[in-house]
């Protein structure tokens, strides 16, 4: 099939490239000329594990294209994507300039009966204002053209959206027109083929769900981050409170961990939004609003824990980081607790030194001129004469690393665990003062339980 995408960040480029793997050709359109420059000339703009594979297998075949041609866009594609940007607006209301212009921008040039498919996230009620836009310019035109509007939201994981594009959990499919519903099924029969995944409904009803699903996982870290702070003024193990109550099916074990918040682009943008588009339509949706709560004041509590460490004295300190990115498998860093802690230090007095596998190009175009933050090379690098270690992110390379190397080179021998990924009698034994999330008092050396003679037998 021939289909054309609008926008080539992070979902149009993932699924452009996922379409275009399976056969059909696509033609993706964006108006920032140095983004499609360098993804003509074979550079990925994001990172993201296996997309460059997929564009430049699929580019190389004549499968995938990137213009600034609209034109050429809108007379490719019976189908028609807007995956563009929603960024929030300053209350906290989803921005739909770049969509509404994209719906003009097809309005205008459409010669023939179109698909057009809301593939960004977006409020319910926006299909409306697209088939508006699009039956404005058509007016404008003097022309009457048939075309329908779908909201096809996506469910893509950064770091896994490859996989879950091309084996989804559930393909949305929300129209009012039956015709358009089987021709989407046509298109995503490739990835359909083990067992029927597409759930077709109303259009409003498709654009809700897709806030409700990333409402739903926001809601349930937040509420464990909650329980995490309990379980410290309690003197409970929140690890062994997650396992006892992961055990239910009905919870799970999925989004139960603890840590110091969710950032990224979707969850705090989505949280908003949906609250924001509530309290228009005249409800208070007061769970939304603690979950953002709950969040903003988590992604402070490494921040509160270093600060309490060295008794509010922190000018002059240096702080080694590991993780800048919200999450592992991502070059991301939008809202991401490492932003949160380093603003903090600084403001505090304190330097900041940091290494992420990925995300360290990212955070010197946020922090071009901020003379008390330096990047290492490698994670051992970041530690030389530091006076802590905060952990932020869970990337694999720091879930075992050498503890003896790492009391050497640290000033003091303390860690600030943001993602609970040690054991903390274990941490004693070896001399360390471990602070972690929701895991009772703090892991002081000095009242360990541990038999040092079995910490020998793992490191050997």
């Amino acid at each position: 099939m021939r289909l054309t995408i609008f926008g080539s960040g992070y979902v149009g480029l993932v699924t452009g490239a996922c379409m275009a793997e399976m056969g059909n050709h696509v033609v993706c359109v964006d108006i920032d000329r140095t983004k499609i420059d360098r993804l003509n000339a074979g550079e990925i703009p994001i990172y993201e594990p296996g997309l460059a594979a997929y564009v430049e297998r699929n580019a190389e075949a004549g499968r995938l294209e990137f213009t600034t041609d609209v034109q050429k866009g809108v007379d490719h594609g019976l189908f028609q994507f807007i995956s563009v940007g929603t960024p929030p607006d300053e209350d906290g209301s989803a921005d739909l300039k770049h969509v509404l212009a994209v719906a003009r921008s097809i309005g205008g040039h459409m010669s023939d009966y179109r698909i057009v498919v809301d593939k960004s996230t977006v409020p319910v009620g926006t299909a409306d204002k697209v088939r508006a836009e699009i039956q404005g310019e058509l007016r404008r035109r003097g022309t009457n053209l048939e075309f329908d509007v779908v909201s096809n939201p996506e469910f893509l994981k950064e770091g896994a959206a490859i996989a879950d594009f091309m084996k989804p959990d559930r393909i949305i499919i929300g129209t009012d027109n039956p015709r358009t519903t089987e021709l989407l099924r046509a298109l995503y029969e490739p990835f359909n083929r083990n067992h029927d995944r597409v759930i077709s409904m109303d259009i409003r009803s498709a654009e809700l769900t897709k806030y409700a699903a990333n409402a739903m996982l926001a809601t349930k870290i937040s509420f464990m981050n909650e329980l995490a702070n309990l379980a410290e003024r309690f003197g409970a193990d929140i690890e062994n409170v997650r396992v006892g109550i992961g055990s239910d099916p009905r919870i799970g074990y999925h989004f139960i961990y603890p840590g110091v918040g969710y950032g990224g682009s979707c969850f705090p943008k989505d949280v908003r939004a949906l609250a924001k588009s509530a309290a228009d339509s005249g409800y208070e949706a007061r769970l939304l609003d603690a979950v953002e709560a709950v969040n903003n004041r988590q992604k402070h509590r490494l921040f509160d824990k270093i600060g309490e460490h060295f008794d509010g004295d922190l000018d002059g300190r240096t702080i080694a980081l590991w993780g800048l990115s919200f999450k592992p498998g991502t070059d991301d860093m939008r809202e991401a607790p490492s932003r949160t802690l380093m603003e903090a230090l600084w403001q505090a007095g304190a330097g900041v030194r940091a290494y992420d596998p990925e995300a360290m190009q990212e955070a010197r175009r946020l922090y071009p001129e901020q003379d008390r933050f330096e990047l290492c090379d490698t994670a051992y690098g970041v530690l030389e004469g530091a006076d802590a270690l905060a952990i932020v992110t869970e990337w694999q390379e720091f879930r075992s690393p050498d503890f003896d190397t790492l009391k050497q080179k640290l000033a003091a021998p303390v860690i600030f665990d943001g993602r609970n990924l040690y054991d903390p009698e274990m941490l004693r034994a070896l001399g360390l003062t471990y602070y972690a999330i929701g895991r009772g008092n703090v892991a002081d050396p000095a009242r360990s339980g541990w038999d040092r003679r079995s910490t020998d037998k793992i490191a050997s």
